[in-house]
């Protein structure tokens, strides 16, 4: 595929992180390639010339609608160079606990593996480390890089999946259309892991050419033992635990990799105690399933934080969540703050002390002042970040600041 590159002119659209990973590969590999650089933050006409190259590479967040000339994505070039074997992640949500769960897990074994994709580490700087047929790569994919991605990883591992990503899909069917994507081109000699309680999954196990592998019905090894909170972590240690089965690793590893395991920030992240109150960064949970997921994981909850980008959610069964909850108090973010509020009027708001702000800083304060003692404040918005915060990573970091900042007081 890249010697075909070698004499066009070749547009990178999108410099972030995997652009320039692109880049620096075309140019590692080929420093005389004809390479022009593109970004948004170029201004709204940044695509008005594609058609003087030959050729676009397209980042995972472009959409593939606004690329008018024939164009590759930095996935499908890993894919059509890699030699070793890859394990893809993927669903709405849980991808990079269960990614980084089964990447420490094949460390543990001693098998060769990098940890690659989504999570932040792009595929071809994964691929300029190490490439040979013995190494393994454990690979969180999003939506994105599925939308358009032609081939399909060995062992194959949906999640789950929720409403998401609307904005750039245009539906739900055509969200679903690019997780499935994953295992269109799977054959009889690969895996599809995959989570039995969602009958979406059920179904595309009937379908697929590979060979599918449920969840395991139980995690060999005490409770005690598992540094995650929630039962949609217990299920990604399922997934994980399934696919070292697949590649026989013992029991015995499989327990020390879990136990020794460090949560990731930001996932049901316990930020300290402070004045008798327990705050918990969850500041990934960007869906109205995930919050609930939380809740039921922190039944001692009594603050949350909610809202952001008003992606369109159904917030009902939320609401009805927090109804049968200990919440009573609700510090709402714009803009789906306003969604939310209105669902909880529709029942009885008495009950609830009632915070608005676009203020981080004036949302602790505020839990500080109204969370009874002993209980959980918890950020947990339901919704993505992008209203307020630039990411999820400076929404929860914010939330932790300003936590121990009064805390300390």
């Amino acid at each position: 595929m890249l010697d075909e590159l070698k004499h066009k002119k070749i547009l990178i659209v999108g410099y972030g992180i995997e652009g320039k990973s692109v880049e620096h590969f075309l140019k590692t590999y080929d420093n005389t390639m004809n390479i022009t650089v593109v970004d948004k933050k170029d201004g709204e006409g940044y695509l008005d010339n594609q058609k003087n190259y030959d050729i676009a590479i397209k980042s995972p967040g472009v959409r593939k609608e606004l690329v008018r000339i024939p164009y590759l994505t930095p996935t499908n070039i890993f894919f059509s160079l890699v030699k070793g074997k890859v394990i893809g992640v993927t669903g709405t949500k849980g991808k990079s606990t269960t990614s980084s769960l089964i990447y420490r897990i094949l460390l543990q074994s001693g098998l060769p593996v990098d940890l690659i994709g989504n999570i932040g580490n792009p595929m071809l700087t994964g691929l300029e480390k190490e490439n040979t047929p013995d190494h393994w790569y454990v690979c969180e994919l999003s939506s994105y890089q599925l939308d358009d991605i032609e081939y399909s990883p060995h062992i194959s591992v949906i999640i789950n999946f929720f409403p998401d990503h609307m904005n750039y899909h245009g539906s739900v069917e055509e969200y679903w259309v690019s997780k499935k994507r994953m295992i269109a081109k799977a054959t009889a000699e690969d895996f599809f892991v995959y989570n039995p309680q969602f009958a979406q999954l059920q179904q595309l196990a009937k379908e697929t050419k590979a060979k599918a592998v449920p969840y395991v019905d139980n995690i060999p090894f005490p409770d005690s033992d598992i540094p995650l909170l929630g039962l949609h972590n217990r299920d990604n240690i399922k997934a994980a635990i399934t696919v070292a089965s697949l590649l026989t690793i013992s029991p015995e590893i499989m327990h020390q990799a879990v136990r020794s395991f460090t949560p990731l920030p930001h996932r049901l992240e316990k930020v300290g105690t402070f004045h008798e109150i327990t705050f918990y960064d969850d500041a990934i949970s960007t869906t109205p399933e995930s919050t609930i997921c939380a809740l039921q994981a922190l039944p001692d909850t009594a603050t949350i934080f909610l809202g952001g980008l008003n992606r369109g959610y159904d917030f009902r069964t939320l609401v009805e969540t927090i109804e049968k909850s200990a919440i009573h108090t609700i510090v709402l973010f714009p803009e789906s703050g306003t969604k939310i509020l209105a669902e909880l009027q529709k029942s009885n708001t008495d009950r609830y002390t009632i915070l608005q702000t676009m203020d981080m800083k004036e949302a602790v304060r505020y839990a500080y002042d109204h969370t009874p003692k002993h209980s959980v404040c918890l950020l947990s918005t339901a919704s993505p970040s992008y209203s307020l915060w630039k990411n999820f990573e400076e929404k929860g970091s914010l939330f932790s600041r300003y936590v121990k900042e009064f805390g300390n007081q």
